[in-house]
Order: structure tokens, then C-alpha cells, then sequence
């Protein structure tokens, strides 16, 4: 476990390191070390988070829970740093993304959970050192507690060193808990969510500068308007409330 500087805000600890600091946590964990996972918070999980629906305390509990804690998201540094908190962003996609690169020194198995077998194609034809192995869950895992249960057990028992969780949030959070209390169960999971779809081509990501800038989120809705309208025009604009109201880590209205 690394030694954990963390900033609280809504009510999620995260933790202060740098993509760097990340991947070498990393780089020392082992495929036969006991299971930990890695989760990276951005404005739609804090929502959901946020929402008072059953989903949202399983997810708190997969936060505490997790070995890492890391922000997601540029927008949410910038909410916090208003609030007077500071927090240092990994990219979930761009932490994929370096874990790939082969200075990194990624090797052996390679486990994914999510995704399609032409996912599973691509990354081989890209990535033709490495043995990756899949496990496709079925549509409307978050409620399927057998399936989650298969997809546990799969990422716990598959050998790999690190396994990617690509099934969405709360999904891969759920997942990942599950994993995690199973006896036995080794290796290290990253929740994270579309970024194998990203780093194989079958997604596009946005261009640098609009990451930079943290308008990745503008990117997306215009690239796919009909499935994400929602997510970032209804509930993703939620999260100003909820920075506004918040109360900090000693329950005192935040200046």
C-alpha cells in the first residue's frame, strides 16, 4: 500500500500523486500480490455519488475501499481549487494509455473485463507481446449480482498483473469490491472505463488542447450527442450545486 497524502472533497478522499507516482505504485505490484484496485472519480461518478440512489452507497463503499483514489477530471480540480482544495488529476485514459507504453515494462497477461471480441482484436494486433485474455458480462451487470460474481472471480483467479475494468461506473466498481473479498484473490484492477476503447482507435478521443483545457466532455457530446446529452447537459451540470453546498472534512460550509 503506498503511503497515502489524501484531500477530502464531496466527501471522496483522494489521493495527491502524480501520474508518475501512480505508475510506480504500480510497477511494483505483482501478479501474485494480494488483490487491491485503483478508482478514478470524474464529475459523472461524484453525481451519482451525490444522488441518493441504492447505487451510490456501494460506490462510496468501493472509494474507501480502493488501494488508489485518484481524480479523473480537470473540471472537478478546478471546482475543488474554489473550494480551496487541492487535487492533483491522473487521467483514467491517459493512465491507460502510459501503462501501455513499453517503457513501462507491461508484459505477460493482460486481463479485461468489458468490451467486445473486436476490442479484444485490436489490442492484440497493437500489442502482440502481451497475452491478453477477456471476460464479457452481460447488459445490466450493476444488477445482476451473478455476474458480478463470474466477473470477479474471473479478474481474482486470471494470473494477470494488472487487470483493466472497462464495464462502466458503478459496474466496475462493483466488480472490483467483489474481487477484492475474495479469499485468495490476486493482482492489482483499474476502473476504467472507456480508455482500452480510446488507446485501440475504436473510440476517438478528443485533441490534446481540449483536455488541456478541460473541455474533453464538449468533445464527446458533440462526438456522440444522442448517448451523452444526458450525462453532460442534465446531470453532469449537477456537480456546481453540489460544489457550491458542500461542506468540508470538518463539516464547516467551505469559504
Amino acid at each position: 500500500m503506498p503511503i497515502r497524502r489524501r484531500h477530502r472533497f464531496l466527501d471522496v478522499d483522494f489521493d495527491m500523486m502524480t501520474m508518475d507516482e501512480v505508475l510506480g505504485w504500480l510497477a511494483t505490484r505483482g501478479a501474485d500480490d494480494p488483490f487491491a484496485f485503483v478508482v478514478t472519480p470524474n464529475v459523472d461518478h461524484l453525481v451519482r455519488l451525490h444522488s441518493g440512489k441504492p447505487e451510490a452507497g456501494p460506490l462510496a463503499k468501493a472509494y474507501r475501499e480502493a488501494a488508489l483514489c485518484v481524480c479523473d477530471s480537470r473540471v472537478l480540480r478546478r471546482l475543488a481549487a474554489w473550494r480551496g482544495v487541492e487535487l492533483t488529476v491522473v487521467p483514467g485514459s491517459d493512465l491507460t494509455a502510459a501503462l501501455f507504453r513499453a517503457e513501462t515494462g507491461l508484459e505477460g497477461k493482460v486481463a479485461v473485463v468489458g468490451g467486445n471480441r473486436r476490442l479484444l482484436e485490436t489490442l492484440r494486433a497493437q500489442f502482440p507481446q502481451l497475452d491478453f485474455v477477456q471476460h464479457i458480462p452481460p447488459m445490466g451487470l450493476a444488477k445482476n449480482g451473478a455476474a458480478i460474481e463470474e466477473a470477479a472471480r474471473f479478474v481474482g483467479e486470471a494470473g494477470s498483473r494488472l487487470s483493466f475494468l472497462a464495464v462502466g461506473s458503478p459496474q466496475q466498481e462493483l466488480v472490483a469490491m467483489r474481487a477484492a473479498a475474495m479469499p485468495g484473490a490476486c493482482g492489482t484492477a483499474l476502473c476504467i472505463g472507456a480508455s482500452l476503447e480510446f488507446l485501440s482507435g475504436d473510440q476517438r478521443r478528443a485533441p490534446a488542447w481540449m483536455r488541456r483545457a478541460g473541455v474533453e466532455w464538449l468533445f464527446r457530446l458533440l462526438s456522440e450527442p444522442k448517448r451523452m446529452w444526458r450525462r453532460y447537459l442534465v446531470e453532469g451540470p449537477k456537480i456546481f450545486a453540489l460544489a457550491w453546498h458542500w461542506r468540508g472534512p470538518n463539516g464547516q460550509a467551505e469559504a
